[in-house]
């Protein structure tokens, strides 16, 4: 059973420059005004999907259960795609149906999809490039304040997309991975997870022509030198101490990378 917690997270591409994320929160507080909004984040890469399904799988957990996590990065706007919401692991995830929720999905058999029905919300024809405004923001606030029961949000249905963030892959004595995000620092994160790095021993992480130990923190190199750490979220991330890894080595996502065993 879903007890909605009130909480409401938005990511999305859309920066804070526009009046998007804006518009989306008065929405919102029209339908809802107790409702408790956390911007996960905004600064999605443009049209990336991967990117945002990577940081959505990795930060829905530190929200309490009951959590809606409405996402709209959506480069599928006003096509065919379907709206969905989908209730897993005792959250609800509200967006589109182009693998942002793919490997959410994928990782929990008992995970139950609904494609949203704009009736049961009594939502007027949605413009065709903001369903953002016109679709997700209406039906995350009316779950959250549980107005609607996820059941009664729409007939169940199989999304269309599957997963969408590559897979490391794991050899012998390596795993070789792409980068997957670049933050505000300049660190390149990857997509080479903890769990795959067991039985490498002194592991080394390589990038581009650069080769570095792998290390337990950015403070373990010298000024203006790079380092490979494991970091917060779990996944290997090339960074330059006191510097911006990605500038200075001219890389960033989709630039491929791995970790080998060092001896």
């Amino acid at each position: 059973m879903l007890t909605p917690s009130g909480l409401i997270s938005l990511l999305t591409d859309f920066g804070l420059y526009d009046p998007f994320v804006g518009v989306m929160k008065g929405v919102i507080l029209a339908r809802f005004p107790e409702a408790r909004i956390v911007d996960l984040c905004h600064g999605i890469a443009a049209q990336d999907v991967v990117e945002g399904a990577f940081w959505l799988e990795r930060s829905f957990g530190w929200f309490p259960p009951g959590t809606v996590h409405l996402a709209v990065v959506d480069p599928g706007v006003g096509s065919e795609r379907q709206a969905l919401a989908v209730r897993s692991s005792g959250h609800v995830f509200v967006g589109p149906d182009n693998g942002l929720f793919g490997g959410l999905i994928a990782a929990d058999p008992a995970a139950e999809v609904r494609v949203i029905d704009r009736g049961k919300i009594g939502l007027p024809p949605p413009s065709a490039t903001f369903h953002g405004r016109d679709i997700f923001a209406p039906a995350a606030a009316e779950i959250a304040a549980w107005n609607l029961s996820f059941a009664d949000i729409g007939p169940e249905h199989r999304a269309a997309v599957g997963p969408v963030v590559p897979a490391a892959q794991r050899s012998v004595e390596r795993v070789d991975g792409t980068v997957v995000s670049v933050d505000r620092f300049g660190n390149l994160i990857t997509n080479i997870d903890v769990g795959q790095l067991q039985g490498l021993s002194s592991p080394i992480a390589g990038i581009a022509n650069l080769e570095r130990p792998l290390v337990r923190t950015y403070s373990d190199g010298v000024s203006g030198d790079f380092v490979a750490v494991v970091g917060s979220f779990g996944t290997v991330e090339f960074a330059r101490r006191d510097g911006d890894a990605a500038a200075a080595l001219g890389l960033g996502r989709r630039a491929p990378a791995y970790v080998r065993s060092g001896a």
